[in-house]
C-alpha cells in the first residue's frame, strides 16, 4: 500500500532515493523495483533488520538486483549522515508530524538532495487527524505520538522556504480514516475489538484483492476523506532560483 505516487516524484532507472523514516519498507521496496539505487532510514533499527531481510529476499529471488539495494541506515533526521546532493530522490512519508523540530528536519533532507532533484513528502490529512485527536487524548499525547496537525499551505511554506519548488499534491488512503477513528474510539491498544477487527478485515480485503469498485470509490472520496496529505517538490537549481521558474516539463 503506497502513499507516494511514483510516477510523480519521477524515479528514474539508477538513480539514488533515500526512503526517509522508512518503517516497514513499503516505498523502498517499490523504488527497487522500479530499478532505483535505495538506501533506508529508520530511528529503530528493529525495523531496519526487517527492511534488510525482506530486501535481501527480493535480490536472492530476482525480484530484484543488487545494485538497487544500497544499505539500511539507523539515523536521525536531525542529522543525516550524507553528503550534500547524495540523493536524486527522497521520499519522506508520515515522519513530519513525529519531530518537534520538524523545520531542521527539513532543512537537512533539502542538504541531500541534489539541485533539480525531488521530494515526496506525506503527513496526516488535517481534519481526519483533528477527529482523532478528538476521540482519544493518547493517539498524540505518548512517546512516538504526532506531535502537531499540519494546515497544508503552512507545510508548503516550510518546505518552499527551504529551497523546494512546490509540484503539486494530493490525498490518499481515504479508507484508513475511518480505522483509525474507530481504532481511538475502542481503545488504541485493543486491536480485538470487533469494530476495530472487522474493518482490518475489510481493509486487508481490498489491498489483497485490489477490487477496481474499491480503487474507484477511495479515489472519489480521496479528496475529502484522505488519511495523508502527499506534496510533490522540486529542489531549486542555480537557474531556478535566478530566474524564479522552471521548464513546466519537470512534472
Amino acid at each position: 500500500m503506497l502513499t507516494v505516487d511514483f510516477d510523480r516524484l519521477g524515479l528514474a532507472h539508477g538513480e539514488r532515493l533515500l526512503d526517509l523514516g522508512c518503517g516497514g519498507g513499503r516505498h523502498a521496496f517499490e523504488a527497487m523495483r522500479r530499478g532505483g539505487r535505495v538506501t533506508a532510514l529508520d530511528y529503530s533499527a528493529a525495523e531496519l533488520k526487517d527492511v534488510g531481510g525482506v530486501a535481501a529476499a527480493m535480490i536472492e529471488s530476482a525480484e530484484t538486483t543488487i545494485e538497487s539495494w544500497a544499505g539500511a541506515v539507523n539515523g536521525d533526521a536531525l542529522d543525516l549522515p550524507f553528503p550534500d546532493a547524495a540523493f536524486d530522490r527522497i521520499i519522506c512519508s508520515e515522519v513530519l508530524e513525529h519531530i518537534w523540530d520538524d523545520e531542521r528536519a527539513i532543512r537537512q533532507l533539502v542538504r541531500v538532495l541534489r539541485p533539480g532533484g525531488r521530494l515526496a513528502v506525506t503527513v496526516p490529512t488535517r481534519w481526519p487527524e483533528r477527529v482523532s485527536w478528538a476521540l482519544n487524548w493518547r493517539y498524540h499525547d505518548t512517546p512516538g505520538g504526532h506531535v502537531r496537525i499540519y494546515r497544508q499551505h503552512e507545510l508548503e511554506q516550510s518546505l518552499e522556504s527551504a529551497g523546494l519548488f512546490l509540484r503539486g499534491s494530493h490525498h490518499a488512503h481515504a479508507f484508513h480514516s475511518p480505522y483509525w477513528w474507530l481504532k481511538n474510539i475502542c481503545g488504541l491498544d485493543n486491536p480485538d475489538a470487533l469494530p476495530v477487527r472487522k474493518y482490518h478485515d475489510f481493509l486487508a480485503m481490498l489491498i489483497e484483492k485490489n477490487p477496481p469498485w474499491g480503487i474507484r470509490l477511495e479515489r472519489a472520496l480521496d479528496p475529502v476523506l484522505g488519511k495523508s496529505l502527499v506534496i510533490y517538490t522540486e529542489k531549486v537549481t542555480p537557474a531556478m532560483a535566478k530566474y524564479g521558474k522552471v521548464s513546466s516539463a519537470a512534472f
